[in-house]
């Protein structure tokens, strides 16, 4: 990254679908299982309320969006992608901050959650997320649920 180098958050577009599904292949089966691209694939055709593109020199580098329960008092994180050339570089971090923040905006929103395994759930920790339970092999074999609370408001 040099001085000049631009980074942006914006809503994503359906344009963005393929580097999107790119993201999750580089990190399958790092943090991804196979079987979870037909999952992602209908989220972003059917399931996406808010979704982001993070973006260095206008390159897509990752994605992440949040949704809502039913009744909009539970704010969901959902699908962090990041290219693995810019993981622990600050990227994941300042789009997961920018999405706290943007359900923070919600005043119907009382807790935030994120679903997320064994390989990230460390990242969330990180950012304030505290584990209230895991469920093995629940993604796919060796891969595990860990439910994720956020407590910093």
């Amino acid at each position: 990254m040099t001085e000049k180098s631009e980074v942006i958050i914006r809503a994503y577009t359906y344009q963005d679908k393929e580097r999107v599904l790119d993201l999750l292949r580089f990190n399958t089966p790092q943090f991804f299982s196979p079987n979870e691209e037909g999952d992602l694939l209908y989220y972003l055709e059917n399931e996406i309320e808010y979704y982001y593109v993070i973006e260095l020199d206008r390159q897509v580098i990752g994605s992440g969006g949040f949704n809502f329960s039913g009744d909009y008092s539970k704010g969901k994180i959902s699908w962090d992608l990041l290219h693995p050339d810019f993981q622990k570089r600050s990227f994941g971090s300042t789009l997961l901050k920018y999405r706290i923040k943007k359900l923070k905006e919600f005043s119907s929103v009382r807790e935030i959650t994120v679903r997320t395994s064994q390989q990230a759930y460390k990242f969330y920790e990180k950012h304030g997320f505290q584990l209230q339970g895991i469920i093995k092999d629940y993604w796919a074999i060796g891969f595990d649920l860990y439910n994720m609370k956020y407590l910093s408001r």
